[in-house]
């Protein structure tokens, strides 16, 4: 039985994917699994996944995706990444296995690190990092690209709501302070993430749904209903028949 379960909700992303990949293979700490939970891929993401030793389940969105993921864990431990993140370090999990068992968290995340050369992109993600940090012990944040998990606690609040279509990641980790478990932002090692959203939605689009979505949810509680149109994953590869 592996210490360590590594949840990766997947559509249509056989250009990220492999990045992520090759660097967990890198990694000094190895009693790890791989669990790509794939949402009807239509390219290559399952065989690549297949292809550096991961096992591939039934996904779905991200919420219900991390959910499938984590229902064939055996890992005591849950780390649930996203695949256009990379570990910019090879004792990445290393450090932050132990990071996390010495500061007795429950749940964690970590800073981010966009793999932009944009000065902008650098300022929101040091003003996030930032805030994360700020609002640890009041108000927890973590981003679904990067949360680590005892499975015993992931199991407790019985996962992520399905219902929650929307920051179901930031309900999740606030969901299970509230009960009780203790949560991290650890800074031992940070994660690189992608910035396709940014260059699909715009900066200033990101940066005013986040804004929304943290006022809303103090308001009126978790998003049931999607507020803006989200699409999961890579682009879809088109067969030739259909151009």
């Amino acid at each position: 039985m592996p210490k360590l379960s590594i949840i990766i909700p997947c559509k249509n992303e056989e250009e990220q994917l492999p990045k992520l990949l090759a660097s967990i293979k890198r990694q000094t700490f190895t009693d790890y699994e791989i669990i790509v939970a794939d949402a009807h891929s239509k390219d290559r993401t399952r065989e690549i996944a297949e292809s550096f030793g991961a096992r591939v389940v039934e996904g779905g969105m991200p919420g219900p995706g991390r959910n499938k993921g984590a229902l064939q864990a055996q890992g005591t431990h849950l780390l649930f990444l996203d695949a256009d993140v990379t570990l910019l370090s090879d004792r990445y999990l290393e450090d932050v296995l132990k990071e996390f068992e010495e500061k007795r968290a429950d749940v964690a995340t970590c800073p981010i690190i966009p793999q932009s050369d944009k000065y902008l992109d650098h300022v929101f993600h040091g003003f996030y990092n930032a805030f994360i940090k700020l609002t640890e012990s009041i108000r927890p944040h973590a981003p679904g690209m990067c949360i680590l998990t005892k499975r015993h606690m992931h199991e407790g609040v019985q996962g992520f709501d399905e219902e929650v279509v929307f920051a179901e990641d930031m309900e999740y980790v606030q969901r299970a302070v509230k009960r009780g478990n203790r949560f991290k932002v650890l800074r031992s090692q940070p994660i690189s993430a992608s910035v396709r959203r940014f260059d699909k939605d715009g900066r200033w689009g990101i940066a005013i749904k986040y804004v929304y979505g943290e006022l809303r949810m103090i308001v009126k509680g978790p998003f049931r209903k999607q507020p803006f149109r989200y699409d999961m994953g890579g682009t879809e590869k088109k067969d030739k028949h259909d151009s």
